[in-house]
């Protein structure tokens, strides 16, 4: 292990000088329920920088791991699909406030993965405006998509948008933070729950978005977060019964189709855009996908 040269008070004594120190390294856990376990497998992988340079260690989820957060996203899904679309828009704009309070660790954590500083500044800009932007979706979706349907008959009918369930999000290994973003927001603003896995080479966006969840008014369970392999986890998460729906947008081609065909067995809702889908203006398809639409029927006088 390396260590670094610091210059104050040395750690015996409180004496004054030049004292060399062991660094002290970090290993990233995962977000399920709310908690930051280890995985029940207790593998690790390592994270570097672009230059090689050694930053972490990220916890390697397993298939348990994955039943683990989907039954924490499902013991979520009542309370959190239950709170007033208004309650929920709160809560998210509360998450975009704890993001702009980590503004300068997640552009370190960019520009550590590759990414020029002015690039990554940008990058971090444009996640917090769009988790903005979803947030203030939450109470307005109905009123813009939702309709009031003609009948045959002395009836009020009214479609609005329910949301899915449990969602199986594989996040975008482009644009760690954005990419993350532009699939996570979309599914909860709508009172879905989620189980996401991480872009495997640059998980530390991904590990301190969580740290920026828990820390925020969101109920544990609502988004739970897995580092890892998304060629190991991907299709046990595609099988699980109690999924209701994955968006396949972070893993290629053959890995999508044998996601598909196992998601087959529950008719599993699948999204299955192009890698760079999630880059455009956000527009509302994403929002729409999970969800299920309820048409009401209420007599009217005579």
């Amino acid at each position: 292990m390396s260590h670094t040269e610091t210059t104050g008070t040395a750690g015996t004594g409180g004496a004054a000088g030049t004292a060399s120190r062991l660094a002290v390294r970090k290993t990233y856990k995962l977000f399920i329920g709310g908690a930051f376990p280890r995985s029940e497998s207790g593998r690790t992988y390592v994270v570097n920088s672009a230059k090689g340079a050694f930053l972490a260690n990220a916890a390697l989820a397993s298939r348990k791991d994955v039943r683990d957060a989907v039954g924490a996203a499902r013991k979520a899904f009542g309370g959190w699909s239950g709170r007033t679309a208004y309650n929920r828009g709160q809560i998210l704009y509360r998450v975009a406030e704890m993001l702009e309070g980590r503004r300068a660790q997640f552009v370190e954590e960019l520009t550590a993965l590759g990414a020029p500083r002015a690039k990554a500044t940008a990058e971090v800009d444009a996640a917090i405006d769009r988790w903005v932007w979803y947030a203030g979706w939450a109470d307005k979706l109905d009123q813009v998509v939702g309709s009031a349907n003609p009948v045959a008959g002395p009836y009020l009918n009214l479609t609005s948008h329910q949301p899915t369930g449990v969602v199986g999000v594989l996040a975008p290994p482009d644009a760690p933070l954005l990419g993350l973003v532009s699939v996570v927001a979309p599914v909860i603003v709508t009172g879905n729950t989620a189980v996401v896995v991480a872009a495997e080479d640059a998980p530390l966006p991904a590990i301190t978005l969580a740290e920026v969840l828990a820390t925020s008014d969101l109920p544990g369970g609502v988004v739970n977060l897995l580092t890892g392999r998304a060629a190991e986890l991907a299709p046990w998460l595609a099988s699980h019964m109690d999924v209701n729906a994955i968006d396949l947008t972070g893993v290629p081609d053959d890995l999508a189709a044998t996601c598909e065909e196992a998601a087959a067995d529950n008719l599993k809702r699948v999204l299955r855009p192009s890698p760079t889908t999630w880059t455009a203006d956000p527009g509302l398809t994403r929002l729409l996908h999970f969800t299920e639409l309820k048409t009401v029927w209420h007599p009217t006088a005579p």
